[in-house]
């Protein structure tokens, strides 16, 4: 047996998760293990927990087109007759009640309500509401769900990313795409279970932090932690032999090595040791897989356009989404791509503009080159931001050029596609200043649980102990959204 094999079968479960808080430096390609690739679905995945999945899945994989900042619903998909009729008037007090905001707006009475920015229309046969901001996502609305009841606990931007990505408002808790890793296994042996990529608009001012945590794999092991793709051509680093080293030759030190560190793993018995050795392999296949999944020169042309200008330069949201289908294609479980700038508090009449032209038509893309390919059955693709802005305004009303919206965590809306995900439909409904859940609310849990859901997973049954508890995504709460199931 080769050794790398041999090293999988002696590890003892203690080993593995023992030593897991460390080695988040090491993991840049230990979640790239047990993969496959553009067979991918045609063989069993890799890794899975027994008993996994519980039920038939609608879908095989997530990609999750996060927009750090968060969009607002008011402008862009929750439109509200009222809000344009109590234009430049102080927001009823009823509508507030105890509410918290963030400190840039404090006490919100007198606050003066903001009409939308650009006009509404309704879309296709499903008649969505969905602002001139977003022509090419208008085109799609057919296809998608629009939740526009969602609601979370959070006022800040990390807390309430993390709690939407991970279930908890704190670090330290595993992503949604290493737990889906963790139970469901790998498709792919040449290409991460779980890829992130991170992107922000040209000249954005309002910019957000991409967290390590954000894609991490909290107490679970190290492994399952989201692989992050630089944001160039060359995305993942040192994969090219040094001049005069031939495969063969670096396949026989990759041999010598394995044999070194077998004699250490024995010794010692940390189970970075086997970490590091899966590593050096992976490496060793991703000289081959990663220069042909970036390369998009077989890509037809048509649909290199439909995704937008942008779509050749990496590190674009555009690039991004593309990739983001590669990546499905050959078996990869979970994409996460992450793009900031969605945080106008005095940029609505600029910023959003820029945001908008930069996601619209490459999400747009996304859904439909995944459906000419027969992928978007099985692919749960999901857009939103980790919560809302306010139908307020942040700043005055005589000063156009700095409009915005404060943070609104009370309601806000997210779109899926795909996936087993009942298309043409606006699930959930905001009362008539899309301040609060008047119908049908979903709260990030039930979201996540949802999400598990549709992946043939028990939300409640996906767990890992950990400090003596069993801990799982959705946390001790979460329902199933069945009314936007397919």
């Amino acid at each position: 047996m080769h050794p790398i094999h041999e090293y999988q079968n002696q590890l003892t479960r203690r080993q593995l998760f023992g030593s897991t808080a460390t080695g988040l430096g090491t993991a840049a390609l230990a979640g790239l293990l047990a993969q496959d690739g553009l067979a991918a679905e045609a063989r069993k995945p890799v890794g899975a927990l027994p008993g996994l999945p519980h039920f038939a899945p609608k879908a095989k994989r997530v990609i999750y087109l996060f927009q750090n900042g968060a969009p607002t619903h008011v402008d862009l998909f929750d439109y509200k007759p009222e809000i344009v009729k109590q234009h430049g008037k102080p927001v009823p007090a009823s509508f507030l009640g105890d509410k918290r905001f963030s400190t840039m707006t404090g006490n919100a009475t007198g606050k003066l309500m903001l009409q939308p920015v650009e006009p509404f229309k309704q879309r296709g046969k499903s008649g969505a509401w969905v602002s001139e901001f977003l022509p090419h996502t208008a085109k799609i609305a057919d296809e998608l769900c629009f939740v526009k009841s969602m609601h979370t606990e959070q006022v800040n931007h990390a807390p309430a990313i993390t709690f939407m990505l991970s279930g908890g408002e704190l670090p330290g808790r595993p992503s949604l795409g290493a737990w889906m890793s963790y139970g469901l296994g790998s498709m792919n042996e040449n290409l991460p279970a779980y890829a992130v990529m991170t992107s922000i608009s040209k000249g954005t001012s309002c910019g957000q932090i991409f967290y390590d945590f954000y894609w991490g794999s909290g107490f679970l092991p190290s492994k399952y932690q989201g692989v992050k793709f630089r944001n160039s051509a060359d995305p993942v680093l040192y994969l090219q032999n040094p001049k005069g080293v031939s495969a063969e030759v670096r396949r026989g030190v990759l041999d010598d090595l394995a044999k070194l560190n077998d004699i250490k793993l024995k010794e010692a018995g940390d189970p970075e040791i086997a970490t590091r050795m899966s590593q050096y392999e992976m490496a060793f296949k991703m000289q081959t897989s990663v220069p042909e999944l970036t390369d998009f020169s077989k890509e037809p042309k048509k649909v290199l356009d439909s995704y937008g200008p942008l779509v050749k330069e990496p590190g674009s949201f555009a690039y991004n989404c593309l990739m983001a289908r590669r990546l499905a294609e050959r078996g990869v479980r979970c994409v996460q791509l992450m793009h900031a700038g969605w945080d106008q508090h005095n940029s609505l009449t600029t910023e959003l503009y820029n945001q908008t032209r930069d996601t619209d038509q490459p999400s747009a893309a996304l859904v439909m080159d995944l459906k000419r390919l027969g992928l978007l059955d099985d692919t749960l693709v999901i857009w939103g931001g980790e919560f809302g802005r306010t139908p307020f305004i942040q700043g005055s009303l005589d000063d156009r050029k700095k409009w915005g919206r404060d943070h609104h965590p009370y309601a806000f809306t997210v779109w899926m596609a795909g996936g087993g995900i009942k298309p043409g439909i606006s699930y959930g409904e905001t009362d008539e200043l899309a301040m609060n859940v008047a119908k049908d609310g979903v709260h990030v849990h039930d979201l996540q649980a949802t999400i598990l859901h549709l992946l043939g997973i028990e939300h409640d049954k996906l767990t890992f102990k950990f400090q003596g508890r069993n801990f799982r995504l959705t946390d001790v709460h979460g329902k199933v959204v069945k009314g936007i199931l397919g």
